[in-house]
């Protein structure tokens, strides 16, 4: 990945990108929207995508549902997984609350990655991006890979919370630079490795 490829891709994919990000700004299903976000960590985000779709079948919300069946068809650590969604499940209305009290997105990550087990930076960034939030960086691997290819960034060994802050710091900047907001970027380069813009 070079800039002159950067600049070519962005053209390719911006109508998509654009109704992406429009179309985040439109969610109201929460719940199974941070359910997602717990599900992805070192999972294809496909196969999470139709985890989610199972489990909205099944009704997780409302039944009493052990969800570490349908999980394991889909995702790794599937077990730790089931965890977290049940402990998210039962305290879904106190997390809503507080992220109605917070005002900023990165104030509303912040509360999240404090409040809900699971949810890491990226996985809460992730949430808050799906949700209709901005200018928060989703740090997966196939960002940090291309940040690295474009020089932007050295690639981390480990992503503490200041070398995350710090990362998503020169991400902002390098988008400043080349003309493409950061939002837009990050799913360019997901579309990139992917072949397709996706969540």
């Amino acid at each position: 990945m070079n800039l002159e490829k950067l600049r070519g891709e962005y053209k390719k994919a911006r109508p998509a990108i654009k109704a992406a990000l429009e179309g985040y700004k439109k969610a109201n299903d929460y719940f199974y929207e941070m359910c997602f976000c717990l599900l992805t960590p070192q999972s294809s985000a496909f196969k999470c995508d139709a985890c989610i779709n199972e489990l909205k079948k099944a009704d997780f919300i409302s039944n009493n549902l052990e969800p570490s069946s349908i999980l394991r068809k889909h995702t790794r650590f599937h077990n730790t997984k089931a965890k977290y969604l049940l402990n998210l499940k039962e305290n879904y209305a106190k997390i809503i609350g507080g992220l109605e009290n917070s005002k900023l997105s990165h104030h509303k990550r912040e509360f999240l990655v404090r409040e809900v087990p699971g949810l890491g930076m990226k996985e809460a960034s992730h949430f808050l991006r799906n949700t209709g939030h901005t200018g928060l960086a989703i740090l997966d691997r196939h960002i940090l890979k291309n940040l690295s290819l474009l020089g932007v960034i050295e690639m981390p060994k480990t992503l503490t919370y200041r070398k995350y802050i710090d990362i998503e710091e020169k991400f902002r900047k390098f988008g400043e630079t080349v003309g493409i907001a950061m939002d837009e970027l990050d799913l360019l380069f997901w579309s990139t490795e992917t072949g397709r813009v996706f969540k």
